[in-house]
């Protein structure tokens, strides 16, 4: 392309370093505007970066920089809220499988990474700018407006700023706003207690009252999560208010009577225990208007039961980056890129709807139908989970 030479990208978690990066592939400067004051190293939980997303990081040469915090997981095993096994994947054999194996890493050092290798490669990034405003100065200038009063120019703008876009709500403002799925789910770090399973393997309990998911490091570091039904929608300041011990109580009451060691992590978690709604992202009329295109959880946020939210967020960037590599004008790669991802992730956002939906069954005959039919549906979803991680950027390729 030849009219767009430096694009402002709006966000600086996860998708916005490498929607950096590979514009700087093909030649397109990027400056990056986060509106949190700092870098939030040590926020949220845990992720499972899958093969398909790792494949994206491999495509920079960057992959090798999760090694020192991430580890893998060699599979998932499911059991019911009175510790029966119903199933068991295997994933040891990604690699020979997909190019590249899980990654299980804390969220806040994997956007550490990624912004300060972004650093690292020469990419600008400005903390403290909350985006108050967007406008077009003819074909081929945008102008972003920040809270500071500051403001900067480029030639385009990417939003990449999450769920709750602030580039969205600008752009479509009478476009469908984030779904509450019905349920808060929070997660934490603890030590290893007594008869906790080390095996490698995820750890998913259908709980008699909430679903429950552990795993171990190697060295000994339990990462896990909780999905709590909440029916009616929590506010942010709801949440916040609960105090730590209220919190740990309420989930020692969701996960009593649930196998060991579910209560002894909890009980073994110190400080506080993070919880926040889950919301995912209805079809939107378009990701992009004029010189503007969202990208990641902006355009198409799913729920973390489908393990994929980071990795579709990566590789829309390697995507995005094509499209306007190939693209003579702004606006046509824009429109290549949503044709090329609408589909892939819609599919991936309704799924994980559905898989969480099955998280909050506890009727009694209920729970019994699923227990019985859990083991062919888990099979079904190796199956049709090989399209999803299989999926690989094919960078030499021209797509428009």
């Amino acid at each position: 392309m030849t009219t767009s030479r430096k694009a402002l990208i709006i966000g600086c978690g996860i998708a916005g370093p490498v929607v950096a990066l590979f514009l700087q592939q093909v030649g397109i400067d990027a400056e990056i505007y986060e509106s949190q004051p700092a870098g939030r190293d040590e926020a949220g939980a845990f992720l499972n970066l899958a093969p398909n997303g790792v494949n994206v990081l491999k495509a920079l040469d960057i992959d090798h920089l999760l090694a020192a915090d991430g580890f893998h997981s060699v599979g998932m095993d499911f059991f019911n809220g009175d510790g029966k096994l119903l199933a068991q994947l295997e994933s040891s054999d990604e690699e020979e499988r997909f190019g590249s194996r899980n990654v299980m890493i804390k969220r806040g050092r994997l956007q550490q990474v990624l912004r300060d290798e972004a650093i690292r490669r020469n990419i600008p990034v400005q903390y403290g700018k909350k985006l108050t405003g967007i406008q077009l100065n003819g074909f081929q200038n945008i102008t972003a407006r920040f809270e500071d009063g500051t403001s900067a120019e480029g030639n385009f703008l990417i939003g990449c700023d999450g769920i709750h876009s602030r580039t969205r709500q600008l752009i479509l403002p009478n476009a469908p706003r984030p779904a509450y799925t019905g349920m808060v789910d929070c997660g934490g770090f603890a030590q290893c207690p007594a008869g906790l399973s080390t095996s490698g393997a995820m750890q998913m309990i259908f709980g008699k009252k909430a679903f429950f998911g552990y795993i171990a490091k190697p060295d000994g570091e339990v990462y896990w999560f909780s999905n709590v039904p909440w029916p009616k929608e929590p506010k942010r300041h709801e949440l916040n208010a609960i105090s730590a011990d209220a919190w740990r109580q309420q989930l020692l009451h969701n996960h009593g009577n649930d196998p060991a060691p579910v209560p002894e992590i909890i009980e073994s978690t110190p400080g506080e225990i993070g919880k926040w709604p889950v919301y995912d992202m209805p079809s939107l009329p378009t990701w992009h208007k004029g010189l503007v295109c969202l990208v990641g959880d902006a355009a198409h946020a799913t729920s973390p039961h489908s393990g994929q939210g980071a990795s579709l967020a990566l590789e829309d960037a390697a995507v995005l980056a094509q499209c306007l590599r190939d693209s003579l004008k702004v606006e046509h790669g824009f429109a290549k890129f949503e044709s090329l991802r609408r589909e892939r992730v819609e599919k991936i956002v309704k799924q994980a709807r559905r898989t969480g939906n099955g998280k909050m069954v506890t009727n009694p005959v209920a729970v019994w139908f699923r227990d019985l039919v859990l083991p062919f549906f888990i099979k079904q979803g190796a199956k049709a989970s090989e399209e999803v991680l299989s999926y690989k950027v094919d960078w030499e390729k021209e797509v428009a």
